[in-house]
């Protein structure tokens, strides 16, 4: 248990965070199945509008520390892999 006055607010915070970060993180997912449901459903038009935002959500993701670079990275290009795909 936390003994320090600063030490006690650091917990509080860091549970405010964790709460923040995952409905964050939440969204950005939401964002990307959106995406693969358009790229299962064969629709290159609407699949390509959902990548845009949910490539912008993660890249607001990984501004804010939710997700590191390389991981939104990875993501955005296997995403845009399987739309060329599509074609």
């Amino acid at each position: 248990m936390a003994n320090h006055k600063s030490a006690k607010n650091r917990i509080v915070r860091n549970n405010k965070r964790a709460v923040i970060n995952g409905a964050r993180r939440s969204r950005v997912r939401t964002f990307v199945k959106k995406v693969e449901a358009e790229i299962l459903g064969g629709n290159k038009e609407k699949a390509a509008a959902a990548f845009k935002t949910a490539e912008s959500e993660m890249m607001k993701a990984v501004n804010k520390g939710v997700f590191k670079l390389n991981t939104a990275s990875r993501t955005i290009s296997r995403l845009s892999k399987k739309i060329k795909a599509l074609a």
